[in-house]
């Protein structure tokens, strides 16, 4: 077993990195609730409770610090990823988690090179899947792609984006990253001074990873004192999320400007893109963060990347930088999920899964 003891980044990248370890200390891990995704597709974040996320995320913990290459969970399974919409890190996180378990990838790196450019319909596509893996990573361009590729896919499905729907796994890495910087969330009762105000920039109506954020966001409801979202957009949450935040009971309000609000919140989730309407624009500066911009001194800043000038480099290598970590985490997010789904817990050291 390697153990990363500290703290400090092994892979030496700017910002903060809390240890996995605080996650997973004195806490072990249940593997009978993560026995319950065993041949399971993931498609929303609405399938999970909290319990359920917790135990992904401190599995992941354990992965992040732990050499388990030798025992070769994943040892003769075919993962398909079928990416119909490009993709950096989702896809290459995915394809990394899925090699270093031992398992093997077959690839559509573009939607182009299958025979959708002929017209051929998901749903066969599904069919065919059937036949050459064991699981199906897909992005997608279209919002209702994962109803379609399941009509006959009998596989398990983890939706790595949909259009305008959802992106889970996300979510997962998201989560993953605040509950390392803050283990004490993870609690039932949170204590107030451990609460957090959480800013969300961008139109979760509208666009997959922050909707999928907020959703996931709050099975933590008692550790969240208020959400604020910063969006052009009068209305960005639509009717589905805003009754779901009502339900919540934790309050929230809207704003154009992050700059208003900056000073009152703990964590911060940024984007590059904004969805207006019909079409995605860049933002402006009421919606851009630098290392001048007033953040309060433990605030960390979240951002499923990739960036443009919203985020100005000069933050990576302060402690507000968060969004390194989150991404980095999601090989171990996704290596968690595809050994529950593919029901290789057995494949683990003798002494962890008992």
């Amino acid at each position: 077993m390697k153990e990363n003891t500290n703290g400090d980044n092994p892979m030496g990248s700017h910002g903060l990195y809390p240890n996995p370890q605080e996650l997973i200390r004195q806490d072990e891990i249940n593997f009978e609730i993560l026995k319950k995704l065993a041949g399971k597709s993931i498609v929303s974040v609405d399938q999970f409770e909290k319990e359920m996320v917790l135990e992904i995320c401190k599995f992941a913990a354990f992965l992040e610090v732990t050499d388990i290459a030798s025992h070769h969970p994943l040892d003769g399974k075919i993962i398909i990823t079928a990416f119909f919409e490009a993709s950096t890190r989702t896809r290459l996180s995915f394809e990394s988690a899925v090699l270093r378990l031992d398992g093997k990838i077959i690839s559509i790196p573009m939607g182009k090179t299958t025979g959708a450019a002929k017209g051929e319909s998901l749903s066969d596509m599904g069919e065919m899947f059937n036949a050459y893996g064991d699981l199906i990573v897909m992005r997608h361009t279209n919002t209702s792609s994962v109803e379609e590729i399941m009509e006959n896919l009998r596989l398990p499905l983890i939706n790595a984006g949909n259009g305008s729907g959802e992106h889970p796994t996300q979510a997962l890495a998201d989560w993953f990253a605040i509950l390392k910087w803050k283990p004490r969330l993870k609690e039932n009762i949170v204590k107030e001074k451990d609460q957090i105000n959480l800013g969300i920039l961008g139109t979760p109506g509208s666009m997959r990873a922050v909707n999928s954020f907020l959703r996931m966001s709050l099975l933590f409801k008692t550790g969240i004192r208020k959400i604020l979202i910063v969006s052009e957009m009068a209305d960005p949450l639509g009717p589905e999320l805003t009754e779901l935040l009502k339900s919540s009971n934790i309050p929230f309000q809207m704003t154009n400007d992050i700059n208003e609000i900056l000073s009152d919140l703990d964590v911060i989730y940024m984007n590059s893109i904004t969805f207006l309407g019909d079409s995605y624009k860049s933002l402006d500066s009421r919606f851009k963060l630098n290392a001048q911009s007033n953040l309060k001194e433990d605030a960390v800043v979240l951002h499923p990347l990739a960036r443009l000038d919203e985020l100005d480099p000069d933050l990576d290598e302060t402690n507000h930088n968060l969004y390194f970590t989150q991404a980095h985490g999601a090989v171990f997010i996704r290596q968690a999920v595809l050994i529950s789904l593919l029901n290789r817990l057995d494949r683990l050291p003798k002494h962890v899964a008992k």
